[in-house]
């Protein structure tokens, strides 16, 4: 355990109490000042070096430990955590959540998530990423008539390129937008289900990526998922144009 590190009063006296103790640890944190494994001052001398109560500090600690960044440890005091990015899934999800027209933002996200990805998986890839690409791939034709399964399926299929990216970043941002991703993997299958030959293409084309990978060619990685994306959008403009047909003849 490393000793305790001192700090001094934070200038800004003007600010709220809690605010002010956040922000302070916060600039400390990301300052690299404080380091995983260091001990805080206790919550008595953080709060008389800030200036505020006691339950202000408890309060802004508690609110670092939810976002992982802290420990209380009893008998030993606050300690600091090395961060933990999954914690952003939920913050993540959460915010998409309220947006409005969330469905096309995502999906743009989507597209420059994966196309770094799979540039990456076809240069980073290891075996145990074949095998679960692999693996997701062999569940894509046995599901392909059912939109709920098929949706599960193509989603594992997309997730696994971006984890055999290697970059965890990566990985954390597209699981924080996967039930976006999900609800409309199952949508766009159903709007496709009235177009018998999107199902002989959807699974070839994920055969395509999968061998693209496999061979660690990035630049034909990249450009069959930009066209599987881009041919994707035209099955759907088929089939609003079809939805719309009946409304305009009636």
């Amino acid at each position: 355990m490393h000793d305790r590190i001192e700090i001094t009063r934070a200038e800004d006296a003007g600010a709220k109490g809690f605010e002010k103790v956040f922000a302070f640890l916060r600039a400390r944190l990301l300052a690299g000042d404080l380091k995983p494994g260091d001990r805080l001052l206790p919550e008595r001398e953080l709060a008389v070096i800030l200036g505020v109560s006691r339950p202000i500090v408890r309060e802004a600690l508690r609110a670092l430990t939810v976002l992982g960044l802290v420990e209380i440890k009893d008998r030993v005091g606050t300690v600091v955590r090395r961060p933990d990015v999954s914690v952003l899934n939920d913050f993540f999800a959460f915010a998409i959540a309220q947006a409005t027209d969330v469905v096309d933002d995502v999906m743009q996200a989507r597209i420059a998530i994966e196309c770094q990805a799979i540039r990456l998986a076809a240069a980073r890839a290891t075996i145990a990423d074949f095998e679960r690409l692999g693996a997701a791939l062999a569940r894509i034709a046995p599901t392909i008539h059912d939109p709920e399964a098929g949706a599960r399926a193509d989603y594992d299929f997309h997730r696994s390129l971006v984890r055999a990216s290697g970059s965890e970043t990566l990985a954390v941002l597209y699981d924080a937008m996967a039930e976006v991703l999900m609800t409309s993997h199952v949508g766009r299958r159903r709007t496709l289900d009235a177009f018998g030959e999107i199902r002989t293409y959807l699974i070839e084309d994920h055969r395509r990526l999968f061998q693209a990978v496999v061979e660690r060619d990035p630049e034909r990685a990249d450009r069959l998922l930009r066209e599987h994306f881009a041919i994707g959008d035209e099955f759907r403009r088929k089939a609003a144009i079809g939805e719309m047909r009946p409304a305009a003849s009636a």
